[in-house]
Order: C-alpha cells, then structure tokens, then sequence
C-alpha cells in the first residue's frame, strides 16, 4: 500500500540501494554506462530502500541488496507494500538456494542476482529490466480484443473441471496469442498450480485475509508465471484453517484481473459457487463440465436452472468431459434428452496423455498436441472466443434448462426399468 503522501508522476528512471562498497562501485558503473545518475546508487541495503521509498516516489527499475536481511521473503513484502505499481525489482544477495529464488520469484521480484557481482551479469539484468518496461502493458495490447472472464464449473466433483480449465487457460494463452489468467477458487484443494508444476505463493491467502489490500499492485506480485501470457493465482490452504470469507476478497481479484488480463479463467467449485452467486455475474461465458453419468444428467438441469435464474445473460456452454462413445452410464442422446438441451463439445479422454501430462507438470491440452484430442481444445477455444462478443440475449437463448422436477429415469424412458434390473442381480 502507498504511503498517501508520495509525489505522483516524479519517477526517477533507477535507485539502488546495496550493502559494501564493492558492490556500489559495480553498480555505478553499470548505472553510468546506462545514462542513469549513479548519485542514486545508496549505501543500506533492503531495509534502508523500504524507509527511503515510504516517503518517496518509487523509481522506474530499482536494485536491492538482501545481504543484510534475516528474512528475505518478509523484507520483500515490505518493499511490496511502498513500491508504486510497475516498478521493475532487481535484487541481490548471497543466499544460493533454489526455493528462495523461486519465493522471490513469486513475490514479483524480476531477477535475483548471487553475490559477488560481474559487470557483465548486472549489465544484462538491467538490460532485460529496460525491456521489459519499454514492452507493451496488458492494457494496452488488449485495447482491441475487450476483457472475457469464463468461469469453469464441474457440475459434481471429479468431472474433471481443473483440467479443463488448466488447459483452457493453456490453450487460450499459447494458440490464441491472449494474455491469460487463471484464478483457481478452490483454496484448500485447488490443483491449478499442481497442474502446472508450479509453487502456488500466498498471493490467494493473502488476498482473503485483507481485501483491501487488492490493487493493481497485488495482483503484478501475487500472480505466478506459468509462461509469458499465462499467469496464475491459487493456494494450497491448511486444512486445518477455515476460510473466513464473504466472497468480496473474490470478487474485487477478479474486477482486478478484468485490468491486467485479456482473458480471465476461473475455476469455481460449487461449494464456492452457490453461497457466492455474484462471482459469475460479469462472466461472459459459464463453461459447465460434466460427464455422460446419471448423477450428473441430474445436477446438470439443477446448475442450467440455477445459472438461468441467477445469471440470465450469461453464454452457458456444456463441455462433456472424459467422453467415450461406446462406455459410459448414458449414451449421449440419452443424456442430452435428458437435460433437453445438447452438448455443446465433447472432451475424450485418454488415460496415457493425462499420465503423462501430470507426470510432466503441463496441462492436458499441451499433451494432446498433435493428437486426434488437440482438436478438441482448439474447438474449445473458439467457441469461447467467438462467443465473447455475442448480445446478452443470444447469450441467454443458449441456454434452455428447465428446473429439475418428476423423475430423472423417467425423463430416460426405459432407461429406469434397465437401472432397476442390473440391480437386481
């Protein structure tokens, strides 16, 4: 958060702040061969930047030496909450070790540079650090392709909603070019970042513990980078801590990600779902999961009726997932009489390519790469694309569920009597 008294519009273009004169030395030099005054290169490490930025406009690329910090990750969140957004951070220390590169990492530093320092290593950094500031913002490449949220929900568990919505986020970012996010609600036992082979941060904790703290500047640290148009923001909770949530901390990530992201993916559980129903209520696009069984036939018409009376303009697209033509409870005209309404596209499954893909650490669809099931995930993607711009009322007439009334074997026809048969026996 800002200390409310800073100057505005005031960026110096760099600031360092080190720990010995050797380093200063190197750093002004890199500095000076830049064009960049070496007057703000600053003795005091990590702990002088924090107080110097707390009154202070934060600089365009800012270099910060950790040698003297005995809590590197909670010294960093302290810089996090005096840094301006947008401000590229470039730290330094001489801890050589894997998981607080990567913490860091995930706390939205940019590059983490081991000590003793060569000119040529910090000149590089600083390179890519200009770069990056002088590369297009998220908002301003998604000025011609307007901002679509599509929330993923499976309409029981085990249907397969967070592969599909891993690999639709997947799909979306790398075949349609499209700055990606992936928010995955379930935050006790949300898998999107296991999916990814990914350290899923504290971003998502943190967000519900304090609300307020949700800005433009949160969201730049707390999203993990799966690749460089897909960002994700999950947990892995204790199961031993409830969440304490009225649902606003979720509603404002997601009016933050509206900002930063052409394409939002969130993966919503029905337990979350249900006592929160305004999650969905800026969705584009309800991408509703399920798989060709009874049970789901059944909570199919209770979510289609929920989503029509909740969501009424809403595009609602029906995903079959791990379809099988010749197995499965139902066929699929059984299930789709069912529900009185079609599957919109249906996923196959192929046990050897979602091995291997969770062995591997990649989505589902980066697997089925060229494959017959590649086909589907492209599909995918353009309905949901092509769907964006569509009027509220088409988007309300694909959707034509009924309430769940009489009996579901009976909607089946004959269906009933052959259930009660295999029981039987």
């Amino acid at each position: 958060m800002n200390a409310p008294f800073k100057a505005a519009g005031l960026r110096d273009p760099f600031n360092a702040f080190v720990c010995d004169d050797d380093t200063l030395e190197l750093i002004r030099v890199a500095a000076a061969d830049l064009g960049w005054p070496i007057e703000k290169c600053n003795k005091g490490g990590l702990r002088n930047a924090v107080q110097s930025l707390s009154v202070s406009a934060s600089p365009n690329i800012l270099f910060v030496d950790m040698s003297e910090s005995g809590d590197p990750i909670n010294d960093i969140n302290a810089l996090a909450e005096v840094c301006e957004p947008g401000t590229v951070v470039i730290a330094a220390g001489q801890v050589n070790d894997v998981r607080l590169y990567r913490d860091l990492l995930s706390s939205g530093i940019q590059d983490y540079l081991l000590k003793p320092l060569s000119l040529d290593q910090v000149r590089e950094s600083f390179t890519m650090a200009q770069a990056m500031l002088s590369a297009p913002k998220h908002a301003d490449m998604h000025d011609d392709k307007p901002h679509h949220m599509t929330a993923v929900v499976g309409v029981r568990g085990g249907v397969g909603a967070s592969l599909v919505s891993t690999s639709l986020a997947w799909v979306m970012s790398e075949q349609g070019g499209r700055q990606t996010a992936l928010l995955d609600l379930d935050v006790h036992f949300g898998t999107g970042a296991l999916t990814l082979d990914l350290e899923p941060g504290r971003g998502l904790i943190d967000a519900i513990d304090n609300p307020s703290r949700i800005d433009g500047l949160f969201i730049e640290r707390a999203m993990v980078r799966a690749s460089d148009k897909l960002s994700l923001l999950s947990a892995e909770a204790p199961i031993h801590q409830p969440v304490m949530t009225d649902g606003s901390a979720f509603f404002q990530l997601e009016e933050e990600l509206r900002g930063a992201f052409e394409m939002t993916i969130v993966d919503i559980p029905r337990h979350v779902l249900i006592p929160f129903p305004h999650l969905v209520q800026e969705a584009g696009t309800i991408l509703l999961v399920s798989d060709v069984t009874l049970a789901s036939a059944r909570d199919t018409i209770r979510l289609l009726s929920w989503f029509k009376h909740h969501v009424p303009g809403a595009r609602v697209i029906l995903a079959a997932n791990k379809y099988q033509n010749a197995v499965g409870e139902l066929s699929r005209k059984e299930f789709e009489s069912s529900i009185e309404r079609p599957i919109d596209i249906t996923i196959p499954f192929d046990p050897k390519l979602v091995s291997q893909a969770a062995k591997l650490g990649k989505s589902y669809a980066e697997i089925c790469k060229g494959t017959k099931g590649a086909q589907a995930w492209s599909s995918l993607m353009r309905i949901v694309i092509d769907g964006a711009d569509e009027s509220n009322e088409e988007a309300a007439a694909t959707g034509k569920a009924k309430p769940a009334g009489g009996s579901l074997l009976g909607k089946l026809g004959g269906l009933g009597t052959l259930v009660a048969k295999k029981g039987a026996k």
